[in-house]
């Protein structure tokens, strides 16, 4: 089959060529008799989200979990190990003793723990990796409180690489009318007719400085892809299903309807910060984005990450990356000015700025107490409030 998808963008995907290493519809009936008789392997929800992602072309150029000189060149040098730009390893780990019943050369079926067979590794490394090496290169700490870090001291001790085909996607069952894959983004963009597209990632529910930044890059491109994180997150974060509901309601009533895309973005969460926005970028390129916005803490957690680093980090690449970076101060409600603003175009003092955390944020919705209307849309506040109500009464009952 041809491993490479036909696209029709104003920019190229990452490496030059959209992967596809999907089963054809032909061969799919063959696979799954086939897969009986293969050594079958269970993977985690966000191994899955990544075979995903490699099969659809998110992660172009991979065609698989990545071999061990791959590996040591995105953790040692940020780059594969042709030279081409990439920041965060993407593999597949399994302990000792199930890397011992496994053949160099051998097919290996990978389930979910639903027993779904999502799709098949042709096994061509095996390999020891060094924890402590990781997790300072990617998250820059070894500390286990940090998430990103924590699972990669959870997981097996060896990895293993090779190219994937994948049998199965996930069903996305809640949020199927928003998934689009990288090439149905690129046929949608040139569908609207949009040349200049602006990717935004994230994890949270859209509040009033999220949305500022959005409008003012929106002024300088043709379209914005509003593509929320669905996949794994950390236990406190808002669930997706909530934010979903969230985002619509506040593209209904404050966006224009002929310039935004709402569709998901079917990764796990790695919390890598400044390494995972370059990821985060690079995967807004093979989806057609032209621009990527990047803000304050991107892809952060606690305090393990300086509140710019991520963008002095993605200019030392930009060049490289190939696509438009739009880096954002730290944006406020100023209730001197009356309206939104940053350090660049406020001269007000920090004692007129509205600003919470996400956390307080969090703590005020779980009470049912909506945050200012400077910080959040009343619409927006009312749909976490009911979700984060529901989840709080179902774990009482």
């Amino acid at each position: 089959m041809n491993d490479t998808l036909q696209t029709i963008s104003t920019i190229q995907p990452h490496g030059g060529v959209l992967i596809n290493r999907e089963v054809p519809i032909s061969d799919r009936e063959n696979m799954m008799k086939k897969a009986s008789s293969l050594l079958s392997l269970t993977i985690s929800a966000w191994s899955i989200s990544d075979i995903e992602l490699i099969a659809i072309g998110g992660f172009s150029p991979l065609i698989g979990f990545m071999g061990q000189e791959d590996y040591l060149s995105v953790v040692k040098e940020m780059r594969l190990a042709n030279g081409l730009v990439w920041s965060i390893p993407i593999t597949l780990s399994v302990t000792q003793e199930e890397a011992d019943l496994m053949v160099i050369g051998q097919e290996i079926v990978l389930k979910g723990e639903d027993a779904e067979v999502y799709g098949f590794l042709s096994l061509e490394e095996k390999y020891v990796y060094d924890k402590d090496l990781e997790a300072k290169m990617i998250y820059g700490t070894t500390d286990t409180l940090h998430p990103g870090v924590r699972k990669v001291y959870e997981q097996g001790d060896v990895y293993l690489g090779g190219p994937i085909r994948l049998l199965n996607r996930p069903t996305h069952r809640e949020f199927r009318e928003f998934y689009k894959d990288p090439k149905e983004t690129r046929e949608m963009f040139a569908r609207l007719g949009w040349k200049k597209v602006v990717g935004f990632q994230t994890r949270n529910p859209v509040h009033r400085a999220h949305e500022y930044i959005q409008k003012t890059a929106l002024e300088s491109v043709d379209g914005l892809l509003l593509n929320p994180l669905v996949g794994e997150t950390k236990s406190d974060d808002v669930p997706a299903h909530i934010r979903m509901e969230s985002y619509q309601v506040l593209l209904e009533n404050y966006y224009p309807k002929d310039r935004v895309q709402l569709v998901i973005y079917p990764a796990a969460m790695r919390y890598a910060g400044p390494k995972e926005a370059i990821l985060h970028a690079l995967v807004r390129k093979n989806y057609g984005c032209t621009h990527f916005i990047i803000g304050r803490d991107h892809a952060g957690v606690g305090n393990y990450y300086g509140t710019y680093e991520a963008q002095q980090l993605v200019s030392q690449v930009e060049d490289e990356m190939g696509i438009t970076i739009f880096n954002f101060e730290h944006a406020f409600y100023c209730t001197q000015c009356g309206n939104m603003g940053t350090s660049k175009t406020c001269p007000h003092d920090k004692e007129y700025h509205v600003h919470l955390s996400g956390t307080k944020v969090r703590e005020m919705l779980r009470n049912g107490e909506k945050p200012p209307k400077e910080f959040s849309r009343p619409e927006v506040a009312e749909v976490l409030i009911k979700g984060m109500s529901e989840i709080k009464q179902s774990n009482h009952e």
